[in-house]
């Protein structure tokens, strides 16, 4: 047994701790969580600092890890995915070890789980050796109907590869799946499969769903997509695809950037539950905004926190995706986004029994957040991991 203290310990599930004590045996299993006093001070390792469970990166693409610094930033999402799409075959020589490196330093600044998306099955040995747990989204796109049914099977493939009890099929996103997949999908999946799909991350895609205009249709000329079948929707493309997914499957909804509150009110009224996955500093690479959080605190709705990939970010950091947010949103509560860091994201990957919060037996890592004596998160802050 050993036993670690700190200013502040944030089991997550309870109220903030100072000056607490975590005790966790040789497996990494909490064994305990106290007050202070109730551990001879002799047996307890001391730091300064905030003790917290590791981080969950909700959203990821350790696929596109040999693209650091290869695509411009700001150049708006059609023209990011255009790039993105001519450039990653050109780096396959460096993939392997840009992945191996990407997650060990996810594992390093304390990520102990990621959701990550996946077109290929590069990623599946190094994911079995790693010491981060993943859940891997097996990407799925098709806009004409004879495709549907062949992309599905060739998803289904490429998940065997995956652990089977952590992996799932979902869809892109709107603008790369049409009515025909997202009906085919219904009956191709299982009520566990958790779906993770790209939403509203350039105000492009609503342009495209409401009036059938926009850098879109350029995007897929390009791409030699015949888009005869798609129909204006005289609506945004949340409120257009959400029906076709069935109530009973877990759904994340990636990115957000340009997601309103009539969207907001649509979900709520269809009555599902949502997890939404914010990745600001992406949103910041590609389109120079990120969504207008507050908005999303209103309804009550489950917000974990991805950091997307390096080819639209320079680190894979949840610290770093947490700090830009209390930067733009001072009167955040840490309290409360630390949850989106940790248990929700566990949540809604699947993960909670295990991972996501200091609780008496989970295996959930131990993390210090340097520089943090009190309950603000400030820029200054650097992350050590503990366990």
């Amino acid at each position: 047994m050993k036993y670690y203290a700190a200013d502040v310990v944030f089991p997550v599930t309870g109220p903030a701790i100072k000056k607490g004590v975590v005790a966790m045996d040789d497996d990494g299993l909490v064994k305990g969580v106290y007050n202070p006093g109730e551990i001879d001070e002799s047996l307890v390792e001391q730091f300064k600092g905030a003790l917290i469970p590791g981080f969950i990166n909700s959203h990821c693409h350790l696929e596109l890890s040999n693209l650091l610094g290869i695509v411009p930033r700001n150049i708006g999402l059609p023209s990011f995915l255009s790039s993105v799409m001519n450039e990653r075959g050109n780096h396959n020589a460096s993939l392997e070890e840009a992945m191996l490196d990407a997650d060990k330093k996810m594992y390093e600044k304390g990520i102990q789980a990621v959701g990550d998306h996946v077109n290929t099955v590069v990623s599946a040995k190094i994911k079995e050796n790693s010491l981060i747990k993943y859940h891997t989204f097996v990407e799925v796109m098709a806009m004409k109907k004879e495709d549907v049914i062949t992309n599905i099977d060739n998803a289904k493939e490429i998940e065997f590869h995956f652990d089977y009890k952590h992996s799932s099929i979902t869809p892109h996103a709107p603008y790369s799946v049409s009515k025909y997949l997202f009906k085919a999908l219904k009956k191709a999946v299982s009520e566990d499969n958790i779906f993770s799909i790209h939403n509203q991350e350039s105000d492009e895609e609503n342009k495209l769903f409401r009036y059938k205009s926009g850098e879109f249709l350029e995007f897929f000329k390009k791409m030699d997509l015949v888009m005869d079948d798609f129909r204006a929707q005289a609506r945004n493309s949340l409120q257009s695809f959400l029906p076709y997914i069935p109530s009973k499957n877990r759904l994340i909804l990636v990115h957000n950037t340009y997601t309103s509150m009539k969207d907001l009110d649509f979900v709520d009224r269809m009555g599902r539950s949502v997890y939404i996955c914010f990745c600001p500093k992406a949103n910041l690479y590609i389109e120079g905004r990120i969504p207008k959080i507050d908005n999303f605190l209103l309804g009550g709705h489950e917000i974990i926190i991805g950091t997307d990939s390096l080819a639209s970010n320079d680190t894979l950091d949840i610290l770093e995706e947490l700090k830009v947010i209390h930067q733009v949103y001072p009167e955040l509560d840490f309290n409360e986004t630390i949850k989106w860091a940790t248990i929700n994201g566990a949540k809604a990957l699947n993960f909670e029994q295990e991972l996501g919060s200091l609780e008496v037996g989970k295996k959930p890592g131990l993390v210090l957040l340097e520089g943090m004596d009190t309950f603000k998160l400030n820029p200054k802050v650097k992350v050590r991991r503990i366990r």
